[in-house]
């Protein structure tokens, strides 16, 4: 399925240290190995909560993910989640090694705000970053706004979570469309930087 999704043009493929206990990573590295120029495999490491963004922490899950993906060189890699017990600076310090050495390409980030992006830029420069954000949670909006100006990928997780409603359906039926048609086209006319 991986192949063919590559093979039709898919050009990302976003996966986490986490999912599936590991399982996702390396499921993706048995079927793309060496992975292709044309799609880029993502992943995250750091979730969990306190001391998860530990920098010994985050090195063995990148050594894992590099292991898994059955790669050199991550194109993409975020910080899962901020750790409310270590620094971000901490946390990215370790990330920036990975990159200055060429073990990882681009850095992102998941579930900031913006401060949190202005103090991550000071670390590395970012990418990408990805956050809840459909129709129906929008706790982010001065994030999407943020990452259009400062060109940088707004990548939503979630974007088909919430009904949307009666107005939703009305207006997919209108449009000869699905509802899920209609928050896609939605999430792409929002901002020049969603992906």
């Amino acid at each position: 399925f991986i192949r063919a999704a590559v093979e039709a043009g898919v050009q990302l493929i976003d996966t986490a240290h986490v999912y599936t206990g590991g399982d996702s990573e390396a499921t993706i590295g048995a079927a793309l190995s060496p992975l292709p120029p044309s799609c880029i495999v993502a992943t995250k490491g750091g979730y969990g909560g306190a001391g998860h963004g530990r920098p010994d922490v985050l090195r063995k899950e990148m050594d894992e993910s590099l292991r898994r993906l059955r790669t050199e060189r991550i194109q993409l890699y975020y910080l899962h989640r901020v750790d409310p017990e270590t620094p971000i600076e901490e946390s990215l310090d370790a990330i920036k090694e990975y990159v200055d050495r060429g073990r990882i390409g681009l850095v992102g980030l998941s579930q900031v705000d913006v401060a949190q992006i202005e103090r991550a830029r000071k670390v590395v420069p970012i990418a990408a970053v990805q956050n809840h954000y459909n129709l129906s949670e929008r706790k982010y909006e001065a994030v999407v706004e943020y990452c259009a100006a400062e060109q940088i990928a707004f990548v939503p997780y979630y974007p088909l979570h919430g009904d949307g409603g009666p107005a939703l359906r009305r207006i997919a039926a209108r449009h000869g469309a699905t509802p899920h048609q209609i928050a896609l086209a939605w999430l792409l006319r929002r901002s020049p930087a969603m992906l």
